[in-house]
């Protein structure tokens, strides 16, 4: 058998895996691929906890600890089917949304919106996907505060600012329903190629080619980062036996960008960080920045 064929042989090999839980009253008899995420999730994070233990570093501590929060908090709404999918949606959207207001200072009425479409699309997605091909309508409304409001001077510049945020967060949001039941899978696809985009930044800085930045908007967002998360997301997509093209295009290019997408509006608004609250990123859309254009792209192209 050729190496070719042995790694072929390898991405389609079955994940599925048994779980059996019977305590009292609560009875859990699984055989599928979530039950493998499940382990490799607990395996990464206790691996990970050893490491950073052992550097005792307290920003590496702090990270770990918001991860050991974020696991479960993303993996059950996603395990217990697309309703609470699309709380889950509905629910980040919001948070990121306030977030985005603030970076971008948007009015109260234009933030309202913004939040009505955070909750309305994931909705969408969850009862009548075809809604969401109404995104261009949605973008036209948020200039209804503006035109109303009769803001002649700064109204262009809410409009293209809630209009932006609306397709960038609401509707980029709802894609965890249109994604499902794989949602948990790429979310923990973008996540580990977001650490191995770091890790090629900090492991090939001491080439000239590496060093070089990709956007003048973030200097350490560097061509080394990026080879690191195309081979990353090539580990993690191999490991996870779903990768393709198109997949490994979105997880890997479009996380990168992601991420310069928001550094661009953080510099505007002259801020290191969205937000404060969540130890050791900043922010909700800190964290998510990546998986806002990842999201779509998967859709789409995997």
């Amino acid at each position: 058998m050729t190496i070719v064929e042995k790694y072929l042989s390898f991405v389609h090999r079955d994940r599925r895996m048994p779980l059996h839980v019977d305590l009292g009253p609560m009875h859990i008899h699984l055989y599928s691929r979530a039950v493998f995420l499940l382990w490799v999730t607990v395996a990464i994070l206790a691996l990970a906890g050893i490491v950073v233990l052992v550097s005792r570093k307290r920003e590496l501590i702090q990270k770990w600890r918001t991860w050991a929060l974020i696991a479960p908090a993303v993996g059950l709404p996603v395990w217990l089917g697309h309703g609470t999918t699309a709380a889950l949606a509905a629910a980040l959207a919001v948070v990121a949304v306030i977030e985005y207001a603030r970076l971008v200072r948007l009015r109260r009425l234009d933030t309202c919106v913004l939040v009505a479409l955070a909750v309305l699309y994931p909705i969408a997605a969850w009862l009548r996907p075809s809604l969401l091909q109404l995104a261009p309508a949605a973008v036209l409304l948020c200039a209804l505060p503006s035109v109303f409001g009769g803001d002649v001077e700064h109204g262009a510049k809410r409009t293209a600012f809630a209009g932006f945020g609306s397709v960038w967060i609401c509707w980029s949001l709802a894609h965890l329903v249109m994604v499902w039941p794989d949602t948990y899978l790429l979310c923990f696809a973008v996540a580990a190629t977001d650490v191995a985009a770091w890790c090629g930044g900090k492991g090939l800085r001491r080439m000239a080619w590496a060093r070089r930045p990709l956007s003048p908007l973030s200097p350490n967002k560097t061509v080394g980062g990026m080879v690191g998360a195309i081979i990353g997301a090539s580990v993690i997509l191999s490991l996870l036996g779903t990768i393709s093209i198109g997949l490994l295009v979105a997880v890997s290019i479009g996380g990168v960008f992601g991420d310069l997408l928001e550094s661009m509006f953080k510099r505007q608004a002259q801020v290191k960080d969205a937000g404060c609250w969540l130890p050791g990123f900043g922010g909700l859309l800190d964290r998510i920045d990546s998986l806002l254009l990842v999201l779509p792209l998967a859709y789409l192209l995997g």
